[in-house]
């Protein structure tokens, strides 16, 4: 199936797919230790299970559209999504991509200012923004863990900023991969690998890259054996330190 196919048909599906559905509780749920539910003890979780609800998406369904009202807010539990910004000029930005443990509606904005749209099949707990607000009202805990994160998003903001300004193709892609590869491995990925379930183009358009471009520097960095793959949605990293000093980061 293309990826438009793909796309159209989880649109098509996300209507039934997306109702909010009751909470199945947080025992057991590998994404809390990432997840600004951790800011609570467990023996408080039960306050978010009587507040949440679950949604499961589709992958290519749209979860929220740029512009529309912020009524919720969502921890994502499974699978990927990309965070899209369409450009005054109709180019599109990919600002992120967001996996399990990150939070979304981390804004002051009335209005979303992204479009969120599913990667992969995803799953994701779902509160009301009243409910999220009257939560860090009585437990401030929970509220000082979204203010870590905030801010943890912003300096990865800054980041990506730097890169764009500053980093010349293939010193972005080993960034990206770098920086993928260590978010992943915190969800319990391997060390050595990387999955990109996305598109050389979401990839390109978080970059600030053409697919060209985006394509070439995997080349590239395949022909010097930095990386390794066959399929190009599992990467192997195999020189990690050669990736490093590509992306200017400090030997491991």
């Amino acid at each position: 199936m293309s990826p438009r196919s793909a796309t159209a048909e989880g649109q098509r599906r996300a209507p039934e797919t997306m109702r909010r559905k009751p909470h199945d509780g947080c025992a057991g749920c590998l994404a809390r230790p990432l997840a600004v539910c951790a800011s609570l003890p467990e023996d408080l979780t039960y306050v978010l299970e009587a507040s949440a609800g679950q949604l499961r998406l589709p992958a290519g369904a749209t979860l929220v559209r740029e512009g529309t009202p912020r009524r919720e807010v969502y921890t994502m539990t499974h699978g990927m999504m990309r965070r899209v910004r369409l450009l005054p000029d109709g180019r599109r930005l990919v600002a992120g991509f967001l996996m399990p443990g990150d939070f979304i509606g981390l804004t002051g904005d009335s209005h979303h200012r992204h479009t969120l749209e599913a990667v992969t099949d995803c799953a994701m707990c779902v509160f009301s923004l009243t409910d999220m607000r009257a939560l860090c009202e009585r437990h401030p805990e929970l509220e000082s863990g979204l203010l870590g994160q905030a801010c943890s998003e912003l300096d990865a903001a800054r980041s990506s900023l730097m890169s764009l300004a500053r980093m010349t193709p293939l010193e972005r892609l080993a960034g990206f991969l770098l920086d993928m590869s260590q978010r992943q491995r915190q969800r319990g990925g391997e060390p050595s690998r990387v999955e990109l379930p996305m598109t050389r183009a979401d990839i390109a358009d978080h970059l600030g890259l053409t697919v060209e471009t985006v394509s070439r520097s995997f080349t590239r960095l395949k022909r010097e054996d930095v990386v390794r793959f066959e399929d190009p949605h599992h990467i192997e990293l195999h020189a990690p330190d050669r990736l490093r000093l590509l992306a200017g980061f400090a030997a491991a």
